[in-house]
């Protein structure tokens, strides 16, 4: 397959980049570096290698007629224009389910961190505060109501994690969904309204675009602590701002924002706000296998066999 052109839209993960270049010819970003160069090289691109946060619009689909299949490290594909791709007969998958683990420890953890002021506790220690007298009273994680925005695999292994801790959970998503215990609500409105702490891991897109917004930022009330792993683009960051600023809500947990890698100062400046560089899956042992994976749909592509992992959109139907 070494005859293969591949041409990679994002800085890859060591991880997938190195099995592509061991078996396919691989172009990094030629389209932005080199554009004459990219021109020649075009026709022959019969893959495109992406990130979850890559953006692979239809114009740059329409510049590669050999296209077959759009390959991508990561479970978020909303940066791919799926029809345009299905339209052409392109095949998209991503990695699903390997990281479901690593993004479920992640929203506990930043749940604990938010409620119990983790970083504050440890800025407390380590600037020598605690002689001075005992930090402020935090907020209780067990037996608290949990609300989860979204109850695919990861919403589902977030719920078991809180189930260890007592919770009392609900959850909302597009329908109820009759394999799972938890009780549903219609709305993040009505399910913000009764939860403690609100979870978002809806899948990022169009359809979900704000979803979290001041109302639902208002329903979840003076002591509710918001936690997005999801996409930084579910969420209404200006309207969080607000109400984090205006003790609409009592602080957030942050792992995605709106305009990645770029953080308002307002929140980076909230001691009442928790964030991470969107580590949801930064683990070794992660990573290692969204690499595999992301390599091994192209390879069983290229093969002749089924992919692995086709995003819904691109699945056989039965």
């Amino acid at each position: 397959m070494s005859s293969i052109d591949v041409l990679s839209v994002t800085k890859l993960s060591p991880f997938y980049e190195a099995h592509l270049r061991q078996h396919f010819a691989l172009h990094d970003r030629l389209h932005e570096s080199d554009p004459a160069a990219f021109a020649k090289i075009a026709p022959q691109i019969r893959a495109i290698a992406a990130s979850g946060e890559s953006k692979v619009s239809a114009e740059l689909m329409a510049k590669l007629p050999a296209l077959e299949i759009i390959s991508v490290f990561g479970v978020g594909y909303d940066g791919i224009d799926t029809q345009a791709a299905k339209a052409r007969g392109v095949m998209v998958t991503h990695t699903p389910n390997v990281l479901n683990d690593d993004v479920a420890d992640l929203a506990m953890g930043l749940m604990l961190a938010a409620a119990r002021q983790l970083p504050a506790a440890d800025r407390y220690v380590k600037d020598g505060k605690w002689p001075n007298g005992p930090m402020p009273l935090a907020r209780k994680v067990s037996g608290a109501r949990l609300g989860i925005v979204g109850m695919g695999r990861i919403g589902q292994a977030i719920a078991a994690r809180a189930q260890a801790f007592g919770m009392h959970i609900a959850y909302t998503a597009r329908s109820a969904k009759a394999d799972i215990a938890h009780r549903y609500v219609a709305t993040p409105t009505a399910l913000a309204a009764e939860s403690d702490y609100l979870v978002v891991i809806t899948p990022g897109g169009a359809g979900t675009r704000k979803l979290i917004n001041a109302a639902v930022l208002a329903a979840l009330g003076t002591k509710g602590i918001l936690v997005n792993v999801a996409r930084g683009s579910v969420v209404d960051e200006a309207a969080l701002i607000e109400a984090l600023q205006n003790g609409v809500i009592g602080g957030a947990g942050l792992d995605v924002f709106e305009n990645e890698p770029n953080v308002p100062e307002a929140l980076r400046q909230m001691p009442h706000v928790v964030l991470a560089p969107h580590i949801g899956s930064a683990t070794t042992n992660t990573r290692q296998a969204m690499g595999d994976l992301a390599f091994n749909n192209m390879h069983h592509h290229f093969s002749g066999k089924a992919v692995l992992t086709p995003v819904p959109e691109c699945a056989p139907k039965g």
